[in-house]
């Protein structure tokens, strides 16, 4: 019998951890596909995922973490259509979408129950909350102005709104398209989602990924995030509320302009 879930696994320099993450999730209940997104990696990404049992698709350059979940997601759509040509005709549901980040591990293993609101049909996207979480070195303000964002625009703020573990039906992905650039991407879709009146569920697990740390490089791997994220939500700002800044904005400048007492 077919699996009906499909994981995809954006990675860039992930050697260390994708070969377990893959061998996990190639283990979850019904996931018959498993397509890692080599995003421009300049370490042995790509080989470490295909000895594993990944199917690779590779990114010459690296095009951020939303155009990798994009590829991974037409990936699984190209061998659905080849699937229903080698069967003579037969169809092929589209499988759900299982997004994963490649630095799990073995605790990838733990990701089943994401999917099952999705399979039961109580959710069109789950998103993940860790009940293991591990902080080291940031100050929250990335997850604040994330959720904060989205509460905005949606009247609901997620436990852990920037998180990546995620399951959602093809027609809630496709729904969401063109994803939010960048690190934009869990927020934009949480907001795209939403607002075109399908549901959301948060689902605890006890998934765990390497958590960023405090050196310079994670300092700006966080500042990369909270300007990718502050775009998606700036993309997303209901076209009132852009006419009222606006306006106050030209308000502000006309009262500043000699003469205008």
């Amino acid at each position: 019998m077919p699996g009906d879930l499909a994981v995809v696994i954006p990675a860039f320099n992930e050697a260390d951890r994708v070969g377990a993450t893959v061998r996990a999730a190639a283990d979850l209940r019904g996931a018959d596909l498993v397509v890692v997104v080599d995003d421009g990696s300049t370490d042995d990404t790509a080989a470490v995922a295909a000895r594993a049992g990944a199917r690779v698709v590779r990114h010459a350059r690296n095009r951020g973490k939303a155009a990798a979940l994009e590829t991974g997601a037409e990936a699984v759509r190209l061998l659905e259509s080849a699937a229903v040509n080698g069967a003579a005709g037969a169809g092929v549901t589209p499988h759900y979408l299982m997004f994963l980040d490649a630095d799990l591990g073995e605790t990838a293993a733990q990701a089943g129950p994401l999917a099952e609101p999705v399979r039961q049909g109580t959710a069109d996207m789950t998103i993940a909350v860790f009940s293991n979480r591990v902080r080291r070195g940031g100050f929250g303000i990335v997850t604040a102005t994330a959720g904060a964002g989205i509460e905005r625009a949606t009247g609901w703020r997620p436990a852990q709104p920037v998180n990546g573990q995620r399951c959602l039906t093809r027609a809630a992905f496709e729904a969401a398209l063109p994803l939010a650039a960048g690190w934009g991407v869990e927020t934009g879709l949480t907001i795209d989602v939403l607002r075109r009146g399908l549901r959301i569920t948060e689902v605890e697990v006890p998934l765990a990924h390497r958590a960023t740390g405090q050196d310079w490089r994670s300092q700006v791997h966080r500042a990369r995030q909270l300007t990718d994220i502050a775009r998606a939500l700036a993309a997303r700002e209901p076209a009132t509320q852009r006419r009222k800044q606006q306006a106050r904005q030209k308000d502000r400048a006309l009262a500043r302009r000699p003469g205008s007492d």
